[in-house]
């Protein structure tokens, strides 16, 4: 059975979708039923590296070494919110999901 994974702004919100669609069963990280995989975001779950990660120039600041302008911006997941990040990851992955829907903030 093909599921729809719907990725909400925060917990309470999840919750929310989750009591509309009538999907109860409570997982870690995720709430499942009736073709839907329900999970949340908690804030920001991943964001820009630090300056060191685009060369030792940057360890140190200075403005000689400013702006940083790189060609690819790297990001790094929040270590508070890593494993919310590897749930929502494992959740993407999944062979059985066939969708996925953006219920968070469009602001």
């Amino acid at each position: 059975m093909a599921l729809r994974l719907v990725i909400a702004e925060k917990p309470s919100v999840a919750q929310t979708i989750a009591a509309a669609l009538g999907v109860k069963e409570k997982k870690d990280g995720f709430i499942e039923g009736g073709g839907y995989l329900i999970s949340w975001c908690v804030g920001h779950l991943v964001q820009l590296a630090e300056a060191a990660a685009y060369g030792e120039q940057y360890k140190k600041w200075s403005f000689e070494s400013l702006p940083i302008l790189p060609e690819e911006w790297q990001y790094a997941v929040d270590p508070d919110k890593g494993k919310q990040f590897k749930t929502l990851k494992e959740l993407m992955h999944r062979a059985d999901v066939s969708e996925v829907v953006n219920a968070c903030d469009a602001g």
